[in-house]
């Protein structure tokens, strides 16, 4: 059985969102506040998608070249400790986690969570999410912001709080050493 948002009363569970239709736009419903949902446009974008799938590219010849027990799968739900939903753009997680096919995963099978910064997510990839995934317990979370210069934010979970280990920045080859080893340059994950 399907909610509506006029029907809903009280503050929205996990079990709500999952029961909203699918609205054919992609549109990504999170829970970041407890009880409060979140709604954010789909990112279709050519540079914001292209720049997806490069990325993941990437990750999975890393995962692959360490065989790692991972998978890179975009826009999976995240189950985050206290009620919260978390939807990353793309999410490094243990393939024992996805052996089903359900709705979401635990926050304690995702290795890195990717965030790729558009004008309607800044305030929450920048501040929300990376708290939320520390406080989840996530190792690793990475923030590729596209304009106006292309640059990639590495962080790595140390004493509950993400710490700065990489800024890539857009023109120039950087390597990322973890959670797997990758070369980039964050200006080349979205040109045409």
């Amino acid at each position: 059985m399907s909610i509506a948002f006029v029907d809903h009363v009280g503050p929205w569970t996990i079990e709500d969102v999952e029961a909203l239709p699918d609205d054919g736009n992609h549109t990504r419903y999170e829970l970041l506040t407890p009880g409060v949902l979140t709604v954010t446009p789909a990112m279709l974008g050519t540079t914001h998608q292209r720049a997806s799938r490069r990325l993941a590219n990437l990750l999975e010849a890393a995962v692959v070249a360490a065989r790692a027990p991972y998978e890179v799968l975009p826009v999976i739900s995240v189950e985050i400790p206290g009620g919260l939903l978390g939807v990353p753009d793309l999410l490094l997680i243990n393939r024992a986690a996805t052996a089903t096919d359900g709705s979401r995963c635990p926050s304690d099978s995702v290795l890195l969570a990717v965030e790729i910064v558009s004008p309607h997510t800044q305030p929450q990839d920048r501040i929300i999410k990376p708290q939320l995934y520390a406080r989840a317990g996530i190792d690793h979370y990475w923030r590729l912001e596209l304009g106006p210069r292309p640059h990639l934010i590495a962080s790595t979970l140390g004493n509950g709080k993400y710490r700065r280990t990489l800024t890539a920045l857009g023109g120039v080859v950087s390597t990322i050493d973890e959670p797997y080893p990758i070369q980039l340059d964050p200006a080349a994950l979205a040109r045409q």
